[in-house]
């Protein structure tokens, strides 16, 4: 069997000093990460991400920018994880949305807040760190070839 490394989108989303969250359970633990999830075949990356924000969030997501490409091997499990994370806004919020299973809470915090979290991944954090420190990548750097 050839080894291959899971392939994740995340979103970087701030509003007025507060960045949007997803609580969920992981191995019947609660942690926090950003709303993001796993390509599927077939999919472009930002196809991904935007699905992946509404499922998780119910919120409607529009990539602006790459904000990094993340590798990351657990060290319980060993799985690699392939991360793009995008940055950018969101616009028509709907409430009454079913949210992925495990999803317990959809939280916009603001980053001295999330000490008082346990988080999914060191991911989450190095994402927000590098937003922060303007890494902004055209949405260009990603291309599909059919």
């Amino acid at each position: 069997m050839r080894w291959a490394p899971r392939v994740t989108v995340a979103a970087i989303i701030e509003n007025e000093g507060r960045f949007l969250f997803v609580q969920e359970l992981q191995s019947n633990l609660l942690v926090l990460n950003q709303p993001a999830g796993h390509l599927e075949d077939g999919e472009s990356c930002q196809d991904a991400v935007i699905r992946e924000v509404l499922e998780e969030s119910g919120w409607q997501f529009l990539p602006e920018s790459v904000v990094g490409i993340y590798r990351w091997v657990n060290p319980i499990q060993h799985d690699t994880y392939f991360r793009i994370c995008f940055s950018g806004s969101v616009i028509n919020h709907d409430p009454e949305r079913s949210l992925d299973e495990g999803i317990v809470a959809t939280l916009w915090l603001k980053l001295n807040e999330l000490t008082s979290y346990e988080l999914r991944s060191p991911m989450v954090t190095q994402c927000i760190d590098d937003y922060l420190a303007g890494n902004r990548f055209p949405l260009s750097i990603l291309n599909d070839i059919n």
